[in-house]
């Protein structure tokens, strides 16, 4: 993991996830000198410094791309205008629920991620799903050189992450190469989910991943026999649950295996392994809708896949780093062991060799790229070569 704050592990996970959507080192460096002090400030004090100074180097690239727009060169326009949404909900991430600006800071990371796709040429773009008389709002990316109905992975964010982060972090594109196309999701508890729509997280994620299938089955350019779910972080408790109840999902993926996140929740209580927020117990409240840290508490009791992974009948891919400081090991070897009846069960764990150590590959996430692309495509029916 690149250590830039060596005593300040929530901010170089930022950095690690900027890095990883497209962020580019010298732009980066740039706006991390000046915080070195900052970074061993309090919470509040520091994030508002680290926002400050990401906001001012989105601002720049902003203007940057309305240069480019001036001379016609949309595509690097483009090119600028997402890197400057990256640093934007970087920014946005590490303040606190309900500080002031943080709406509208997230409002501007919308504006400007979508203007970046639309001048982009890329294909995606954004959509609605009806659900709880509201909606999920996804990003849509169809699959390349692909002619009917094609496969499709949904892919759901975990505790802290939003939908144009995962898209920034490359897996749609690659799988569109691989002639998979893409629903990339804020279910409720993530992105506009959450700040949007007021939709708090659940530990039943077939609650809202039955809707999302159907509206996808509906979809005359979709194969309803070949739909799939991945799910990152948090994501890696949510996918497989949703694939066990929701049994027309065709595949799935965990990418970091968080078999018993209540379980992980009180270790943190006890201050064991890294959190990856600041404000970390206010931000779970506000995820969970619960009223204080022991509401969220009995929320997350039933945040654990015991007694569930026998119901997965579908090929699953777990996948997990070698030295996660979030998740432990032991939970990925615990998920694999209990797909008892998946008729391709394949656990990766990524280790020196491979690179992609840490909590969901965030120091290296080619690797996991690969190895989820090629498994995606061989169980739905894409590419591999």
């Amino acid at each position: 993991m690149f250590r830039y704050f060596p005593t300040n592990y929530v901010w170089d996970l930022s950095i690690n996830l900027s890095i990883e959507m497209g962020g580019r080192l010298g732009e980066i460096e740039a706006m991390c000198a000046p915080l070195k002090e900052a970074a061993l400030t309090p919470e509040d004090g520091g994030t508002l410094a680290f926002r400050k100074v990401w906001s001012e180097g989105a601002d720049n690239l902003i203007d940057l791309a309305q240069d480019d727009l001036a001379r016609g060169r949309s595509l690097s326009a483009s090119n600028k205008l997402m890197r400057a949404a990256n640093y934007l909900i970087t920014a946005e991430r590490l303040q606190a629920h309900g500080s002031e600006g943080r709406m509208a800071l997230y409002r501007k990371h919308l504006a400007t991620f979508y203007q970046a796709l639309g001048l982009g040429g890329s294909g995606g773009y954004r959509v609605t799903i009806p659900y709880e008389g509201k909606h999920l709002s996804g990003i849509f990316l169809p699959a390349e050189n692909v002619t009917g109905p094609q496969p499709v992975l949904v892919q759901v964010n975990g505790f802290d992450s939003t939908k144009e982060m995962r898209f920034m972090a490359q897996l749609p594109g690659m799988l569109a190469k691989r002639g998979i196309a893409s629903l990339v999701l804020d279910q409720p508890g993530t992105g506009e989910a959450l700040r949007l729509q007021e939709l708090t997280a659940r530990h039943d994620s077939e609650h809202w991943a039955t809707p999302v299938y159907e509206w996808l089955a509906a979809r005359p350019d979709v194969d309803a026999a070949r739909i799939g779910m991945e799910g990152v972080s948090l994501g890696g408790y949510y996918a497989p649950r949703a694939v066990a109840f929701e049994p027309r999902y065709a595949c799935g993926v965990s990418w970091g295996a968080n078999h018993d996140w209540r379980d992980v929740q009180k270790r943190r209580l006890e201050r064991e392994g890294e959190f990856p927020v600041p404000h970390y117990w206010s931000h779970a409240a506000w995820v969970f809708g619960a009223k204080d840290t022991d509401d969220f508490m009995q929320k997350a009791e039933g945040m654990h896949l015991d007694g569930v992974l026998d119901r997965i009948r579908v090929p699953y891919l777990v996948t997990h780093g070698k030295h996660d400081s979030q998740i432990p090991l032991k939970w990925a070897y615990r998920t694999y062991e209990q797909l008892v009846n998946s008729p391709r069960r394949e656990l990766v764990i990524f280790d020196e060799r491979t690179g992609g150590v840490q909590h969901s590959s965030i120091d290296n996430s080619g690797p996991a790229l690969d190895c989820i692309c090629d498994f995606v495509a061989e169980s739905l029916g894409g590419r591999i070569a």
